[in-house]
């Protein structure tokens, strides 16, 4: 697709389900792809198929990140897509999370996603150019019981996409939020029925995204089943 307007992306939390469709679509798109995780060997079978360099990463590690940044610079040039997909819960009553649970998942669905807006930030600004893309949930919207470290980290994540998009959107660099709002279909989750989303539906959002014109571009998209109840 020579019309797409991006050349390298880099998607951080990268697995099943959403990343490995949007690898896929960007990969078809013409596109060189890095993912970066923290267990790479999930990686492997994806990434042997369609052509994609895997990179390990701990995402709310400040170092590893700079390192994960640099590493993709070296192998595959400077990124201008960046999407940050990782995110963790500590479930259960508010009186019994255990606070150490809960401080990790909030390192890893929003201090992990301002170290990687931070470092594509920083590639993205000289050229005034680029995209980074943030996964959300129905989470950053409204937090629900026994839910509250995944709400709080997914409402910071939000947070920061408005704040990232209002100082990085004059330098040219799109900024945009995705509320994933439903139950995602996965290896763990085969409802193909219209309950759920389809990952390749999804990807193809994020894509239509990328391709925005600057003077209409997206803060903040939603997506949900057609018989979703908002």
């Amino acid at each position: 697709m020579p019309d797409f307007p991006f050349h390298t992306a880099l998607i951080v939390g990268a697995g099943p389900g959403i990343s490995s469709s949007l690898a896929r679509q960007l990969r078809a798109a013409g596109v060189t792809v890095g993912m970066a995780a923290r267990n790479v060997e999930k990686l492997a079978p994806l990434a042997a198929d369609i052509g994609v360099r895997t990179f390990a990463v701990d995402a709310s590690n400040p170092a590893a990140v700079q390192q994960l940044f640099a590493d993709f610079d070296k192998h595959l040039g400077e990124p201008d897509v960046v999407i940050y997909n990782a995110s963790a819960r500590a479930p259960g009553p508010i009186a019994e999370i255990d606070p150490e649970n809960l401080r990790r998942a909030l390192e890893i669905s929003a201090f992990g996603a301002f170290l990687v807006t931070q470092q594509a930030a920083r590639r993205m600004t000289p050229h005034e150019r680029g995209a980074i893309l943030l996964t959300g949930a129905t989470a950053g919207v409204k937090g629900f019981p026994l839910s509250a470290a995944f709400a709080m980290g997914k409402f910071a994540l939000r947070g920061l996409a408005q704040s990232a998009a209002r100082e990085l959107g004059p330098k040219g660099i799109h900024v945009a939020h995705f509320v994933i709002d439903g139950a995602v279909r996965s290896a763990s989750r085969p409802d193909r029925s219209d309950n759920t989303l389809d990952p390749d539906g999804i990807a193809q959002t994020y894509l239509d995204v990328l391709r925005q014109p600057r003077n209409a571009w997206s803060l903040e998209v939603e997506v949900r089943p057609w018989i979703e109840k908002f």
